[in-house]
């Protein structure tokens, strides 16, 4: 399994920009990457002073990734640059990396976790 991470922060007037990007991840942007290839995803918010999200997508192998960012990453990277360009404050970073080990616990009953 292949783990491609988006992380994009925000500039300083994020405010509104941010929740409208946020939503169109969850509403159009994360089915399309699935439709095209991954097999999962999560947005997480970040911690800390500057808004920053990263969008971790979960692909089946380095081949079906590589597919991915031959076929179908310029035009969808196009579209988002379209509706957000980086005048607005955004600056994104990606990385790639082979996913070693998965652990998934079920939820803790308790309030300290």
């Amino acid at each position: 399994m292949l783990c491609y991470t988006v992380r994009c922060e925000f500039g300083e007037d994020a405010g509104e920009v941010a929740l409208d990007w946020v939503d169109w991840l969850q509403h159009e942007h994360v089915a399309d990457v699935i439709k095209a290839g991954a097999s999962g995803a999560e947005i997480v918010r970040m911690d800390g002073e500057r808004v920053a999200y990263e969008i971790r997508y979960r692909f089946p192998s380095r081949s079906a990734f590589e597919v991915y960012e031959r076929d179908r990453a310029p035009q969808l990277r196009g579209e988002g640059l379209a509706r957000f360009p980086l005048e607005l404050g955004l600056q994104y970073s990606r990385t790639v990396g082979e996913v070693v080990s998965r652990h998934e616990g079920e939820p803790s009953s308790r309030a300290d976790g």
